[in-house]
């Protein structure tokens, strides 16, 4: 059997891997299904533990699908002096560049502008600005070269004013004296993570998304499985909730870490670390509303602000502070909003408003908790500790490190386990990546044999690498699968027919916000999408009129409580609106209630 066929996330799949859960002992049964859970399910996988996944949501529904959709070093940590953070993040760059993912994670140039003087007074400051920044880049640029295991990534260049206008002409002259100009990753974070638990899965792990944990079963002291609960099973059904056994459960929950150290509190534990939720809000405007061939970072004066392209679009993001409220579903308030345009438009020639804002997204950054106020001051680093025997939670960290963190996280399970293999996952390719570049280089030819146009192969080839044949088949087998999705022609309907048959997608949410980027990527946040994909997914999971109409209702309350929410004057009332909407999963942890919280029970054996 192929990797693609033995990583394919099925309905067949899924109805097998539940099966599983319940028959079966497992080495690791990792909790969370985000960037760090699924890294840490192949990275168990790879090293032949018999491995379980459980989301409760959606792969990467969490944070893994809301960041600025970098894969960097964190050129500020260099400011910071944490150069082991910078170090270790350009060598995961590197890998993923290189070797692991070079079909998902590409070079993007990024501009560095150095403000303007007053005239010959200001002469000796343009000077050590210059010279600061350059030696920053520079530092950067030499961890990558000594440090990041084949860069992946062009080397910096100094523009002047003119060089800097000509790279990215919206920039205002009068602000600007030049620009340092630099590279870093470029990532669509929510398919990333779907390709790890493909990855994971086409090495036997099993793999099951709306599978919610709701206790931790143990004897004595000693944790010995999860309480699980099947939030597709249809209601009253006996099969709903069933208990998971594994010699080592991993909690990769990130802003959720919390609940499972409220939960240990409870028979008397102490966790030993603690994690805050810190709200980053993006913008998403049209190309045109830009012209720029590069992207900026901008301080400001709490953290750094990113203007991104993205495709035919520019992502403008990002904020940085404390969230309390719900953690589902963190809103962006009109405070949000406001702010992020200010900054921008302090540097473009034609200022944007909340007219060119496409899209709209908001998610919240696990960090470990310390004594600083603010917390674009708190650490990225993350934190490895076993509250309880069988049980390791991994907090904090950023989505670069994952691979460390993962790597982490089951170098401990594995010590207590005796006899595993050390990680591979430096050395493994994901799905997708193995004969890339020659994939890449014919693409010509390849579209010329499956008669579609040079665009769409590229178009597919830099999402799905060499997976691009998987849903060429589908095209040659079905050419109705060639036609662009209603509303968004970019993508084609054999993308989302493939996101049903192989990458788990269970909703249209699933779809329409993370198998692509249809929610704000349009301006209609993917409504004039809606109905052609869930015809698209209901041919292939089954779905009666009722459910396509059910899914169709859910995803457009979904799209409304958003956008009101997006009006709101505080973080309190967008919390509010945005709550509005019911999860499609209908479980009451969004809710707030006490259900949030997993319970501990003993063992029922």
């Amino acid at each position: 059997m192929s990797r693609s066929v033995a990583g394919q996330l099925s309905p067949v799949r899924r109805v097998s891997d539940l099966r599983r859960l319940r028959a079966e002992r497992f080495d690791v049964l990792v909790i969370g299904g985000g960037v760090t859970g699924a890294g840490a399910a192949l990275d168990a996988a790879s090293r032949g533990l018999k491995v379980a996944l459980v989301e409760a949501r959606d792969l990467a529904a969490g944070t893994s699908s809301r960041s600025s959709k970098l894969i960097h070093g964190g050129l500020r940590y260099l400011e910071q002096l944490e150069f082991h953070l910078v170090h270790e993040a350009l060598t995961e760059r590197g890998l993923l560049a290189t070797r692991l993912a070079p079909h998902l994670v590409r070079p993007v140039p990024i501009l560095v502008p150095l403000p303007a003087g007053r005239g010959l007074r200001d002469l000796p400051a343009r000077i050590f600005r210059r010279s600061y920044y350059g030696a920053g880049v520079a530092a950067y640029d030499a961890f990558a070269g000594i440090f990041g295991g084949g860069r992946g990534m062009p080397l910096h260049r100094h523009l002047t004013r003119e060089g800097a206008r000509r790279v990215f002409p919206s920039l205002r002259p009068d602000t600007l004296a030049g620009a340092i100009r630099y590279y870093d990753g470029q990532v669509d974070d929510a398919r990333l993570v779907v390709t790890l638990a493909r990855t994971a899965a086409s090495l036997g792990a099993t793999v099951v998304s709306s599978a919610r944990a709701v206790g931790l079963i143990r004897q004595a002291r000693e944790v010995t499985g999860v309480r699980v609960r099947d939030l597709e099973a249809p209601a009253g059904s006996p099969d709903a909730e069933f208990e998971v056994h594994a010699r080592t459960v991993i909690a990769a929950t990130g802003v959720w870490s919390d609940d499972m150290s409220r939960m240990l509190n409870d028979v008397g534990l102490r966790p030993g670390v603690r994690v805050r939720a810190s709200k980053g809000v993006h913008l998403v405007v049209p190309r045109s509303a830009i012209t720029g061939e590069a992207g900026l970072i901008l301080r400001t004066a709490s953290s750094v602000l990113f203007v991104i392209p993205w495709g035919g679009h520019w992502i403008i993001g990002t904020t940085d502070t404390d969230w309390r409220l719900d953690r589902s579903h963190p809103a962006a308030s009109a405070r949000d909003i406001d702010y992020l345009l200010q900054q921008v438009n302090t540097v473009l020639d034609r200022p944007l408003t909340t007219a060119d804002i496409e899209g709209v997204y908001a998610g919240l950054r696990p960090l470990l908790a310390g004594e600083a106020d603010s917390t674009s001051k708190l650490s990225r680093e993350h934190a490895v500790f076993e509250p309880m025997l069988g049980l390791l939670l991994v907090a904090g960290g950023k989505y670069t490190t994952y691979r460390v963190m993962a790597s982490d996280v089951v170098d401990r399970a594995a010590r207590r386990l005796g006899g595993a293999r050390s990680s591979r996952t430096a050395d493994l390719p994901l799905l997708g990546a193995d004969g890339y570049p020659a994939m890449w280089r014919d693409r010509a030819d390849l579209a010329r044999r499956h008669g579609v146009p040079v665009g769409v192969v590229e178009h597919l080839l830099e999402r799905y690498g060499t997976l691009t044949l998987d849903l060429l088949a589908l095209v040659d087998a079905d050419p109705l699968l060639a036609s662009p999705l209603a509303g968004a022609p970019e993508y084609l309907a054999a993308e989302v027919a493939y996101a049903a048959r192989a990458e788990g997608a269970l909703h249209l949410e699933d779809v329409l916000t993370r198998r692509t980027r249809i929610s704000f990527e349009t301006s209609h946040r993917g409504l004039e999408s809606a109905e052609h994909t869930a015809e698209l997914m209901g041919a292939v999971l089954g779905w009666d009129e009722a459910t396509r109409a059910r899914e169709v209702e859910h995803y457009r309350a979904r799209v409304e409580a958003e956008r009101q929410s997006q009006l709101m004057p505080d973080d309190a009332a967008a919390d509010a609106a945005r709550l509005g909407a019911p999860d499609v999963r209908g479980y009451a942890a969004d809710r707030g209630g006490d259900d949030d919280q997993v319970e501990l029970r003993p063992s029922a054996r």
